[in-house]
């Protein structure tokens, strides 16, 4: 347990809990520094450049009206806004408004920095660094093949199931 100003913050460095934020579980994102909720995990939609990519953040989250060009390291030749927590004024993450073609996936993206935020899962009630967690989404084509599978299992279990209705409904008019 850690007190954070007024509110007593259970953090969890649990190993079981990261493994369970890392199997697409529900969560929020929160400022690391005051805990005021930034997203949810329904608007993430992957990683990059130690970042969290977020479709969508809450109104706590702030773009700043000042673009600022990247100069080095992955940022260079990118125009990008800072993104700061409303309620604390601690920077949280970038917008990249103008990228290279081999960041053109980020281009209006938000980026929220993995080590200024915390997730709080929701199935285990418990807080964890951002940093300990991956969010790297799994291709489409992977999604896709597995819900496949699923279905025709069912439509293998439809069809026994079908078929042994037709075999008692044979075996009554039989014995009638």
């Amino acid at each position: 347990m850690e007190f954070n100003r007024c509110i007593l913050v259970k953090r969890s460095t649990d190993l079981n809990a990261v493994k369970v934020a890392e199997q697409r579980q529900q969560m929020t994102l929160h400022c690391r520094q005051c805990n005021t909720i930034l997203g949810d995990s329904c608007g993430i939609c992957g990683e990059i450049m130690d970042s969290v990519m977020c479709l969508r953040v809450t109104d706590d989250v702030i773009v700043s009206d000042v673009m600022q060009p990247g100069h080095k390291g992955e940022l260079r030749s990118c125009i990008y806004s800072s993104l700061k927590c409303q309620a604390c004024g601690c920077a949280v993450g970038k917008v990249i408004h103008s990228a290279p073609s081999h960041l053109a996936a980020v281009r209006s993206i938000f980026l929220l920095h993995k080590a200024n935020i915390s997730c709080y899962i929701l199935s285990s009630s418990s807080v964890v660094k951002a940093s300990t967690l991956s969010f790297n989404l799994k291709p489409l084509k992977e999604n896709i093949h597995e819900v496949g599978q699923q279905l025709e299992v069912l439509l293998e279990t439809l069809m026994l199931r079908e078929s042994r209705i037709t075999d008692t409904s044979v075996n009554s008019e039989l014995s009638k």
